[in-house]
């Protein structure tokens, strides 16, 4: 369904995160995609995160690339993730890195707009963040959004994509809630097909996007969507990595 409301995909996530249970052992470790079954969803504590009645959702699966077992995302003008819960200080380890591939991007992607708000890859890192800490309104907003979508919903979130068009490193409030910074560390078409490798630094992130240094992390997802564009691609993802700082 074209435009399908951003408050969806974020309901997915909350019920997948509320649903997950951690291992103590994996409370800050993010499970490898390379150690999975070929043909196979990822084994939990990922989970999906699909939306409700949704008309199509992006198909996930572990497939084989170089010899290496990665995850395959295959986005028909559909829209759907994966999520992963942690418990951990991202100061003991706040650098996250991963890999990615793109066939392509959604060519009617217009980046910061409700109508063009696709992305050919998303890697979401969730905060578990004190609401008393938001301003009235906002702990209304967040609250009326808990008690539609779940206890589970975020307060403060990052999300890095891969865009069409924007220049790497634009930043901006998603189009939907002030809580959720969108960061562009790829762009274009350029290196579609091209295994390209990232690496942030979390809590740099979000300091430089809520000025204050960052809660504990509640979880990371991922998320391939064109639903609002209706464009065809494929998205394949690395391994994610927390790792101590250098």
């Amino acid at each position: 369904m074209r435009n399908r409301p951003f408050e969806a995909l974020v309901r997915a996530i909350a019920a997948a995160l509320l649903i997950a249970v951690v291992p103590a052992s994996l409370a800050g470790e993010i499970a490898p995609f390379s150690k999975g079954p070929v043909g196979m969803a990822p084994a939990p504590p990922w989970r999906a995160a699909n939306l409700p009645k949704a008309e199509r959702e992006t198909r996930y699966r572990l497939v084989e690339d170089g010899g290496v077992v990665v995850l395959e995302a295959d986005a028909n003008a559909s829209m759907s993730g994966l999520v992963h819960p942690l418990s951990t200080d991202p100061r003991s380890t706040p650098i996250l890195e991963w890999r990615w591939k793109v066939s392509g991007v959604p060519a009617q992607a217009n980046f910061g707009t409700k109508q063009g708000d696709d992305f050919a890859a998303r890697v979401y890192v969730l905060f578990d963040y004190d609401t008393a800490k938001l301003p009235l309104l906002t702990r209304l907003k967040l609250k009326l959004a808990r008690a539609l979508y779940g206890e589970a919903v975020p307060a403060a979130g990052l999300c890095y994509v891969w865009d069409a068009r924007a220049p790497v490193g634009t930043t901006a409030w998603s189009p939907y809630t002030d809580r959720l910074r969108v960061i562009v560390v790829e762009s274009g078409t350029s290196d579609a097909g091209r295994w390209k490798s990232v690496r942030r630094n979390v809590v740099e992130d979000y300091r430089a996007a809520f000025g204050e240094d960052p809660p504990a992390l509640s979880g990371v997802a991922i998320a391939t969507d064109t639903d609002n564009t209706g464009s065809r691609l494929t998205a394949w993802y690395g391994d994610l990595e927390l790792l101590s700082a250098p």
